[in-house]
């Protein structure tokens, strides 16, 4: 080996070591991951009590509506029932999928 190769050897080798270091995250972005994490899960367990509050909301609303309907005696109290059950159903099962995705 010539003096020139020896020298650009040590070179790419204190230029890879160099890097690998500055490369080399000492958990500064696994530190603000976590911290995110911890916060948005403090937000499940009231957004899913409020996701169930406005179903509740929704099921009594929709309850008065069909019983209004039946008793003037309306064709489409069928469509009416889907509808309002339907919803009922969606928000109960949104605020259970919520707890679940995110393990709380």
């Amino acid at each position: 080996m010539t003096v020139k190769t020896k020298k650009l050897f040590a070179s790419a080798a204190i230029m890879m070591m160099a890097a690998q270091n500055l490369l080399a995250q000492t958990g500064g972005g696994t530190t603000g991951i976590n911290a995110a994490t911890s916060s948005l899960i403090t937000y499940v367990d009231p957004v899913a009590t409020l996701t169930l509050a406005i179903g509740a909301v929704v099921g009594i609303v929709g309850g008065v509506r069909v019983y209004i309907k039946w008793n003037s005696g309306d064709n489409d109290i069928n469509k009416e029932l889907m509808g309002w059950l339907g919803s009922c159903l969606f928000l109960v099962l949104v605020s259970v999928v919520i707890k679940a995705f995110f393990g709380v």
